[in-house]
Protein backbone atom coordinates (compact mmCIF):
# COMPACT_ATOMS: atom_id res chain seq x y z
CA UNK A 1 0.00 0.00 0.00
CA UNK A 2 1.45 3.37 -1.05
CA UNK A 3 2.24 5.81 1.74
CA UNK A 4 0.32 9.12 1.73
CA UNK A 5 2.03 12.12 0.14
CA UNK A 6 3.15 14.70 2.75
CA UNK A 7 1.03 17.85 2.86
CA UNK A 8 3.91 20.16 1.95
CA UNK A 9 4.47 18.27 -1.31
CA UNK A 10 0.89 19.07 -2.34
CA UNK A 11 1.36 22.84 -2.03
CA UNK A 12 0.87 24.64 -5.38
CA UNK A 13 4.44 25.81 -5.99
CA UNK A 14 6.07 22.68 -4.53
CA UNK A 15 3.78 20.42 -6.59
CA UNK A 16 4.66 22.23 -9.83
CA UNK A 17 8.34 22.20 -8.94
CA UNK A 18 8.28 18.41 -8.46
CA UNK A 19 6.53 18.01 -11.82
CA UNK A 20 9.03 20.12 -13.75
CA UNK A 21 12.12 18.71 -15.44
CA UNK A 22 15.18 20.00 -17.27
CA UNK A 23 15.13 23.56 -18.59
CA UNK A 24 11.57 23.98 -17.37
CA UNK A 25 12.66 23.34 -13.78
CA UNK A 26 15.57 25.74 -14.17
CA UNK A 27 13.24 28.49 -15.41
CA UNK A 28 10.84 27.89 -12.54
CA UNK A 29 13.59 27.91 -9.90
CA UNK A 30 15.13 31.09 -11.34
CA UNK A 31 11.73 32.80 -11.33
CA UNK A 32 11.03 31.72 -7.77
CA UNK A 33 14.43 32.97 -6.56
CA UNK A 34 14.05 36.38 -8.24
CA UNK A 35 10.45 36.81 -7.11
CA UNK A 36 11.29 35.64 -3.59
CA UNK A 37 14.09 38.21 -3.37
CA UNK A 38 11.65 40.88 -4.57
CA UNK A 39 9.07 39.95 -1.92
CA UNK A 40 11.65 39.83 0.88
CA UNK A 41 13.06 43.19 -0.14
CA UNK A 42 9.59 44.74 -0.16
CA UNK A 43 8.72 43.33 3.26
CA UNK A 44 12.08 44.27 4.82
CA UNK A 45 12.46 47.65 3.12
CA UNK A 46 12.60 49.65 6.40
CA UNK A 47 15.45 47.41 7.58
CA UNK A 48 17.41 47.15 4.32
CA UNK A 49 17.16 50.76 3.09
CA UNK A 50 19.87 53.04 4.55
CA UNK A 51 17.67 56.13 4.14
CA UNK A 52 14.01 57.03 3.65
CA UNK A 53 12.50 57.21 0.16
CA UNK A 54 12.34 61.03 0.23
CA UNK A 55 15.30 61.74 2.54
CA UNK A 56 17.69 64.41 1.27
CA UNK A 57 20.03 64.91 4.21
CA UNK A 58 21.57 63.18 7.19
CA UNK A 59 23.55 64.37 10.20
CA UNK A 60 26.38 65.56 7.93
CA UNK A 61 24.12 67.71 5.75
CA UNK A 62 22.62 67.36 2.28
CA UNK A 63 23.46 64.28 0.22
CA UNK A 64 24.19 66.24 -2.92
CA UNK A 65 22.92 65.66 -6.46
CA UNK A 66 24.38 63.06 -8.83
CA UNK A 67 27.01 61.82 -6.39
CA UNK A 68 28.87 58.81 -7.89
CA UNK A 69 28.49 55.37 -6.26
CA UNK A 70 30.65 54.76 -3.22
CA UNK A 71 31.08 55.83 0.37
CA UNK A 72 27.82 56.52 2.17
CA UNK A 73 25.84 56.08 -1.08
CA UNK A 74 26.66 52.68 -2.55
CA UNK A 75 24.66 53.33 -5.73
CA UNK A 76 25.09 57.10 -5.82
CA UNK A 77 22.40 59.79 -5.67
CA UNK A 78 19.85 61.06 -8.18
CA UNK A 79 19.54 64.46 -9.80
CA UNK A 80 17.08 65.38 -7.05
CA UNK A 81 19.53 64.39 -4.32
CA UNK A 82 17.87 61.10 -3.28
CA UNK A 83 19.88 58.00 -2.44
CA UNK A 84 19.56 55.57 -5.38
CA UNK A 85 19.84 52.40 -3.30
CA UNK A 86 17.13 53.57 -0.90
CA UNK A 87 14.82 54.55 -3.77
CA UNK A 88 15.27 51.15 -5.43
CA UNK A 89 14.58 49.26 -2.20
CA UNK A 90 11.54 51.34 -1.22
CA UNK A 91 10.26 51.04 -4.81
CA UNK A 92 9.81 47.30 -4.30
CA UNK A 93 7.20 47.99 -1.62
CA UNK A 94 5.29 50.40 -3.89
CA UNK A 95 5.34 47.89 -6.75
CA UNK A 96 4.18 45.04 -4.52
CA UNK A 97 1.23 47.01 -3.14
CA UNK A 98 0.05 48.04 -6.62
CA UNK A 99 0.34 44.46 -7.93
CA UNK A 100 -1.58 42.98 -4.99
CA UNK A 101 -4.39 45.57 -4.98
CA UNK A 102 -4.82 45.61 -8.77
CA UNK A 103 -4.81 41.86 -9.34
CA UNK A 104 -7.02 41.04 -6.34
CA UNK A 105 -9.61 43.61 -7.43
CA UNK A 106 -9.48 42.23 -10.97
CA UNK A 107 -9.95 38.66 -9.77
CA UNK A 108 -12.85 39.55 -7.50
CA UNK A 109 -14.81 41.53 -10.09
CA UNK A 110 -13.87 39.47 -13.15
CA UNK A 111 -14.55 36.07 -11.60
CA UNK A 112 -17.87 37.18 -10.13
CA UNK A 113 -19.11 38.62 -13.43
CA UNK A 114 -17.84 35.62 -15.39
CA UNK A 115 -19.60 33.22 -13.04
CA UNK A 116 -22.91 35.06 -13.30
CA UNK A 117 -22.65 35.49 -17.06
CA UNK A 118 -21.69 31.90 -17.82
CA UNK A 119 -24.19 30.24 -15.50
CA UNK A 120 -27.26 32.46 -15.93
CA UNK A 121 -26.78 33.25 -19.64
CA UNK A 122 -29.49 35.16 -21.48
CA UNK A 123 -29.43 38.93 -21.99
CA UNK A 124 -27.06 39.42 -19.05
CA UNK A 125 -24.48 37.23 -20.73
CA UNK A 126 -24.75 39.08 -24.04
CA UNK A 127 -24.43 42.52 -22.42
CA UNK A 128 -21.44 41.57 -20.30
CA UNK A 129 -19.63 39.95 -23.23
CA UNK A 130 -20.06 43.08 -25.36
CA UNK A 131 -18.81 45.34 -22.55
CA UNK A 132 -15.82 43.09 -21.85
CA UNK A 133 -14.85 43.05 -25.54
CA UNK A 134 -15.16 46.85 -25.75
CA UNK A 135 -12.96 47.43 -22.68
CA UNK A 136 -10.42 44.87 -23.86
CA UNK A 137 -10.00 46.77 -27.14
CA UNK A 138 -8.59 49.89 -25.42
CA UNK A 139 -4.81 50.21 -24.86
CA UNK A 140 -4.02 49.45 -21.24
CA UNK A 141 -1.64 52.37 -20.70
CA UNK A 142 -4.13 54.84 -22.17
CA UNK A 143 -6.81 53.64 -19.77
CA UNK A 144 -4.33 53.88 -16.92
CA UNK A 145 -3.48 57.49 -17.77
CA UNK A 146 -7.15 58.48 -17.98
CA UNK A 147 -7.95 56.78 -14.69
CA UNK A 148 -4.97 58.42 -12.98
CA UNK A 149 -6.08 61.86 -14.13
CA UNK A 150 -9.69 61.28 -13.11
CA UNK A 151 -8.86 59.85 -9.69
CA UNK A 152 -5.88 61.90 -8.59
CA UNK A 153 -5.36 64.68 -11.12
CA UNK A 154 -2.22 63.03 -12.47
CA UNK A 155 -0.13 63.32 -9.31
CA UNK A 156 -1.08 62.15 -5.86
CA UNK A 157 0.02 60.89 -2.48
CA UNK A 158 1.25 57.37 -1.88
CA UNK A 159 -2.09 55.68 -1.27
CA UNK A 160 -3.88 57.88 -3.80
CA UNK A 161 -1.36 57.00 -6.48
CA UNK A 162 -1.44 53.31 -5.61
CA UNK A 163 -5.24 53.33 -5.75
CA UNK A 164 -5.27 55.22 -9.05
CA UNK A 165 -2.80 52.83 -10.65
CA UNK A 166 -4.53 49.78 -9.20
CA UNK A 167 -8.00 50.81 -10.39
CA UNK A 168 -6.76 51.64 -13.88
CA UNK A 169 -5.00 48.28 -14.12
CA UNK A 170 -8.08 46.54 -12.71
CA UNK A 171 -10.25 47.91 -15.51
CA UNK A 172 -7.87 46.41 -18.06
CA UNK A 173 -7.55 43.00 -16.39
CA UNK A 174 -11.22 42.37 -15.59
CA UNK A 175 -12.08 41.17 -19.15
CA UNK A 176 -9.34 38.53 -18.98
CA UNK A 177 -10.65 36.95 -15.78
CA UNK A 178 -14.21 37.38 -17.05
CA UNK A 179 -13.52 35.47 -20.27
CA UNK A 180 -11.68 32.59 -18.63
CA UNK A 181 -14.25 32.15 -15.85
CA UNK A 182 -17.21 32.43 -18.20
CA UNK A 183 -15.82 29.83 -20.63
CA UNK A 184 -15.16 27.36 -17.81
CA UNK A 185 -18.58 28.01 -16.25
CA UNK A 186 -20.39 27.35 -19.55
CA UNK A 187 -18.54 24.04 -19.86
CA UNK A 188 -18.99 22.94 -16.24
CA UNK A 189 -22.70 23.74 -15.94
CA UNK A 190 -23.42 21.03 -18.52
CA UNK A 191 -21.66 18.36 -16.44
CA UNK A 192 -23.61 15.55 -14.83
CA UNK A 193 -22.90 16.56 -11.23
CA UNK A 194 -24.40 20.02 -11.85
CA UNK A 195 -27.52 18.51 -13.41
CA UNK A 196 -27.81 16.14 -10.44
CA UNK A 197 -27.61 19.05 -8.04
CA UNK A 198 -30.45 20.78 -9.91
CA UNK A 199 -32.59 17.65 -9.81
CA UNK A 200 -32.37 17.28 -6.03
CA UNK A 201 -33.35 20.93 -5.59
CA UNK A 202 -30.02 22.52 -4.64
CA UNK A 203 -30.31 26.34 -4.67
CA UNK A 204 -28.78 28.13 -7.65
CA UNK A 205 -26.40 30.19 -5.52
CA UNK A 206 -25.08 27.05 -3.83
CA UNK A 207 -24.49 25.35 -7.18
CA UNK A 208 -22.69 28.42 -8.52
CA UNK A 209 -20.41 29.16 -5.59
CA UNK A 210 -20.03 25.66 -4.17
CA UNK A 211 -19.70 23.42 -7.21
CA UNK A 212 -19.09 25.53 -10.32
CA UNK A 213 -16.81 28.16 -8.76
CA UNK A 214 -14.29 25.66 -7.37
CA UNK A 215 -13.87 23.98 -10.77
CA UNK A 216 -13.91 27.14 -12.90
CA UNK A 217 -11.03 28.95 -11.19
CA UNK A 218 -8.22 26.41 -11.45
CA UNK A 219 -6.31 28.41 -14.08
CA UNK A 220 -6.40 31.70 -12.14
CA UNK A 221 -2.94 31.29 -10.54
CA UNK A 222 -1.42 31.18 -14.02
CA UNK A 223 -3.21 34.36 -15.12
CA UNK A 224 -2.30 35.98 -11.80
CA UNK A 225 1.43 35.61 -12.44
CA UNK A 226 1.25 36.88 -16.01
CA UNK A 227 -0.86 39.88 -15.03
CA UNK A 228 1.42 40.77 -12.13
CA UNK A 229 4.29 41.56 -14.47
CA UNK A 230 2.00 43.60 -16.71
CA UNK A 231 0.75 45.53 -13.69
CA UNK A 232 4.31 46.45 -12.75
CA UNK A 233 5.04 47.65 -16.28
CA UNK A 234 1.86 49.77 -16.28
CA UNK A 235 2.85 51.35 -12.96
CA UNK A 236 6.32 52.13 -14.30
CA UNK A 237 4.79 53.61 -17.46
CA UNK A 238 2.56 55.90 -15.43
CA UNK A 239 5.49 57.11 -13.36
CA UNK A 240 7.71 57.59 -16.41
CA UNK A 241 5.06 59.74 -18.11
CA UNK A 242 4.54 61.84 -14.97
CA UNK A 243 1.15 60.46 -13.91
CA UNK A 244 2.36 58.34 -11.01
CA UNK A 245 2.99 58.87 -7.33
CA UNK A 246 4.54 62.04 -5.97
CA UNK A 247 8.27 61.41 -5.35
CA UNK A 248 8.09 62.83 -1.84
CA UNK A 249 5.29 60.38 -0.91
CA UNK A 250 6.82 57.11 -2.10
CA UNK A 251 9.59 55.72 -4.29
CA UNK A 252 8.59 54.66 -7.78
CA UNK A 253 10.95 53.25 -10.41
CA UNK A 254 9.25 54.80 -13.43
CA UNK A 255 9.57 58.33 -12.03
CA UNK A 256 13.26 57.78 -11.28
CA UNK A 257 13.84 56.59 -14.85
CA UNK A 258 12.15 59.71 -16.20
CA UNK A 259 14.42 61.99 -14.16
CA UNK A 260 17.48 60.03 -15.28
CA UNK A 261 16.96 60.66 -19.02
CA UNK A 262 18.98 63.88 -19.03
CA UNK A 263 21.79 62.20 -17.08
CA UNK A 264 22.56 59.67 -19.81
CA UNK A 265 24.08 62.21 -22.19
CA UNK A 266 26.28 63.51 -19.36
CA UNK A 267 27.78 60.11 -18.58
CA UNK A 268 25.85 59.76 -15.32
CA UNK A 269 24.77 56.12 -15.67
CA UNK A 270 23.87 55.11 -12.11
CA UNK A 271 20.68 57.17 -11.78
CA UNK A 272 18.88 55.21 -14.51
CA UNK A 273 20.65 51.85 -14.51
CA UNK A 274 19.53 50.51 -11.16
CA UNK A 275 15.80 51.45 -11.30
CA UNK A 276 15.65 50.03 -14.83
CA UNK A 277 17.45 46.88 -13.77
CA UNK A 278 15.00 46.42 -10.89
CA UNK A 279 12.04 46.60 -13.30
CA UNK A 280 13.64 44.12 -15.71
CA UNK A 281 14.55 41.60 -13.01
CA UNK A 282 11.16 41.61 -11.28
CA UNK A 283 9.23 41.35 -14.55
CA UNK A 284 11.54 38.56 -15.75
CA UNK A 285 11.17 36.62 -12.49
CA UNK A 286 7.39 36.78 -12.48
CA UNK A 287 7.23 35.97 -16.20
CA UNK A 288 9.47 32.90 -15.77
CA UNK A 289 7.09 31.56 -13.12
CA UNK A 290 4.07 32.25 -15.32
CA UNK A 291 5.55 30.60 -18.41
CA UNK A 292 6.66 27.56 -16.40
CA UNK A 293 3.20 27.16 -14.89
CA UNK A 294 1.71 27.50 -18.37
CA UNK A 295 3.86 24.64 -19.64
CA UNK A 296 3.05 22.48 -16.63
CA UNK A 297 -0.67 23.12 -17.08
CA UNK A 298 -0.47 21.54 -20.57
CA UNK A 299 -0.33 17.73 -20.16
CA UNK A 300 1.11 17.30 -23.65
CA UNK A 301 4.12 19.54 -22.96
CA UNK A 302 4.64 17.99 -19.52
CA UNK A 303 4.56 14.42 -20.88
CA UNK A 304 6.85 15.23 -23.80
CA UNK A 305 9.45 16.92 -21.60
CA UNK A 306 9.42 14.06 -19.12
CA UNK A 307 9.95 11.60 -21.96
CA UNK A 308 12.85 13.66 -23.32
CA UNK A 309 14.47 13.94 -19.88
CA UNK A 310 14.09 10.25 -18.94
CA UNK A 311 17.09 8.06 -19.84
CA UNK A 312 16.37 5.25 -22.25
CA UNK A 313 19.11 2.62 -21.95
CA UNK A 314 19.39 0.27 -24.90
CA UNK A 315 21.37 -2.93 -25.09
CA UNK A 316 23.63 -3.60 -28.00
CA UNK A 317 22.49 -6.43 -30.24
CA UNK A 318 24.28 -8.52 -32.76
CA UNK A 319 22.41 -9.73 -35.79
CA UNK A 320 23.07 -13.37 -36.58
CA UNK A 321 21.37 -15.77 -38.95
CA UNK A 322 18.08 -16.75 -37.48
CA UNK A 323 17.59 -13.75 -35.12
CA UNK A 324 19.33 -11.28 -32.81
CA UNK A 325 21.24 -11.85 -29.60
CA UNK A 326 21.59 -9.50 -26.63
CA UNK A 327 24.69 -9.04 -24.47
CA UNK A 328 24.16 -12.40 -22.73
CA UNK A 329 23.95 -14.21 -26.00
CA UNK A 330 27.07 -12.49 -27.26
CA UNK A 331 29.01 -13.69 -24.22
CA UNK A 332 27.80 -17.21 -24.89
CA UNK A 333 29.03 -17.06 -28.47
CA UNK A 334 32.38 -15.77 -27.28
Amino acid sequence: MASPVPWWKRLPVVHQLRQSVGLQRGMLIAGLVITGAFLLTALLAPVLAPYGPAQLRDADGLFGAQVPPGGDHLLGTTVGGYDVLSRVIWGTRTALMVIVVAVLLSIFVGVLLGLLSGYLGGWLDRVLVVIADAVYAFPSLLLAIVAAIVISGGRSSMWGGILAAAISITVVFIPQYFRVTRAETVRIKAEAFVESAKVIGTPTTRIMFRHVFRNATRTLPLIFTLNSSEALLTLAGLGFLGFGIDPTAAAEWGYDLNKAISDVTSGIWWTGLFPGLAIVLVVMGITLIGESLNDLADPRLRTRRRADAAPSPTAETVVVPGGSLGPAGQEGLA
